[in-house]
């Protein structure tokens, strides 16, 4: 494994800007950093041979950016029978459908919930990009989703200690 190739170094980028991403308090913020966050994985994976990866993490980049345009539940609808239709093109057995789960979770909460649940059901899908990434031997992934969990974590715990502390545009979203 090279640390430095170029497949690695895009990794890496997609691992700042993942880690930006959860920083953010504001859903809609944190949405539209991971479109940036999503289309470097893409890249990243294709670089690492790995089209499954790649090619939900365009779905996921897209779904993240709708998701900050619309609730509607025949949106949402229709990203996870995307999802299975990129997972039954791509996927293969097993591991394949790591990131396709973690897509098809990480569809619902952007579309139902706001907040802390958002995140919790966010954690558990970077849980299964991290399996991927492991299996995949992934640097850079391996990295990100480290530092994503990581990041999605304290963000979680900011807000259940200081949940006056939200910014006003926050309390609206999560009507």
């Amino acid at each position: 494994m090279q640390w430095f190739s170029v497949a690695q170094i895009v990794g890496y980028v997609s691992f700042l800007l993942g880690a930006v991403a959860f920083l953010q308090r504001s859903d809609q913020r944190m949405k539209l950093w991971l479109v940036g966050q999503s289309a470097t994985y893409a890249i990243h994976f294709l670089l690492l041979g790995n089209p499954a990866a790649a090619a939900i993490s365009v779905v996921s980049g897209t779904r993240s950016y709708v998701a900050t345009r619309s609730k509607s539940l025949l949106v949402a609808a229709a990203f996870i029978v995307l999802s299975f239709g990129v997972g039954f093109a791509f996927a293969g057995r097993g591991p394949g459908w790591l990131p396709v789960a973690a897509s098809i979770a990480a569809t619902v909460a952007m579309f139902t919930m706001s907040g802390v649940p958002l995140r919790l059901v966010m954690l558990g899908a970077t849980s299964l990009w991290l399996a991927n990434d492991v299996l995949s031997r992934s640097i850079g992934g391996t990295a990100l989703e480290s530092m994503i969990a990581a990041t999605n974590l304290w963000t979680i715990i900011r807000m259940v200690r200081e949940p006056q502390a939200m910014p006003s545009g926050l309390a609206a979203e999560a009507d």
